[in-house]
């Protein structure tokens, strides 16, 4: 039971802060705790989208702020215009950033069935070659040989900046300019401590708080950094990475792993026939650990 408040003093309900957005909602909910002002406004409520989470109606009803990012109407009830439609009148709104990002990963693919498929691999696999054909040809040769970096990078920006439309906080100018000097993504859509931070910086400013207090932003640790999709080095050259050293590693669930380990990994999941890759990346880097 809730305690008496003090004399003259009105307990005031926290307003419901919902957060509808994938994994990139999770730091977001972090970084506005940690704000002073805005924790005092607000409980925050991260709901998963891409897992199809119910949106409960009582959490609608409640809503007074509503931080998305927009899922098209194949969604359904999930669809950002049918949640919409159910937020009480005069409920704060903005639609977040979904960012994706290709720049560093051109063989990525969301093809089901295995996590971080890559087409490049797949297609060595699928010739029949021995995993020592298949390190030679991926790690060794030019890859522009065989597919258009520029094209799959101008596809990848031309449908960010299509999505980007709907946002109220926008970041693809940003990343375009930014992402040969540092790392701003740990995997396609995995951004880094800068863009998380940017987000919650924007939200804050949007509904007129002051900045992250400096203490916040200095304890915010990088929420995605327990994995690195291995770059490869045909791609860094092509897009002239400053920031990889000449033999990079790169964290791997608690083991750094060099590229051609991880394709041994890759090559031997796939030939198990297993699915759940991230499983077994994590059983390797514990017992190689």
């Amino acid at each position: 039971m809730r305690a008496a408040a003090p004399c003259g003093y009105t307990w005031a309900m926290k307003r419901l802060c919902l957060i509808h957005a994938n994994c990139q909602g999770e730091p977001l909910v972090d970084l506005l705790g940690a704000h002073p002002d805005f924790s005092r406004d607000f409980e925050t409520r991260h709901i998963v989208n891409y897992t199809r989470q119910p949106v409960p109606a009582e959490d609608l009803a409640r809503c007074g702020l509503f931080l998305y990012q927009r899922l098209e109407a194949a969604w359904g009830d999930l669809a950002s215009d049918a949640l919409l439609a159910r937020l009480p009148p005069g409920t704060r709104r903005l639609c977040l950033p979904n960012l994706f990002f290709l720049g560093y990963w051109p063989f990525w693919t969301g093809k089901k069935g295995f996590d971080y498929s890559d087409i490049f691999l797949d297609a060595l696999l699928d010739r029949g070659l021995s995993d020592r054909e298949i390190m030679h040809l991926y790690l060794r040769t030019d890859p522009t040989r065989y597919y258009d970096l520029a094209a799959i990078f101008r596809k990848s920006e031309t449908r960010e900046r299509e999505k980007e439309r709907h946002w109220d906080i926008r970041l693809t100018d940003f990343v375009r300019s930014r992402f040969r000097e540092k790392p701003l993504f740990h995997t396609v859509n995995h951004p880094g401590r800068t863009l998380c931070l940017m987000v919650a910086e924007a939200v804050l400013m949007r509904l007129g708080y002051p900045p992250l207090p400096a203490g916040a932003r200095e304890a915010f640790a990088d929420p995605f950094a327990e994995f690195d999709l291995p770059i490869h080095p045909g791609v860094a050259a092509f897009q002239g990475l400053a920031f990889l050293p000449e033999h990079p590693r790169f964290p791997v669930y608690g083991r750094d792993m060099d590229l051609a380990e991880y394709v041994g990994c890759y090559l031997a999941c796939k030939r198990l026939g297993e699915t759940d890759f991230i499983s077994f990346l994590r059983l390797r880097a514990a017992l190689c650990g």
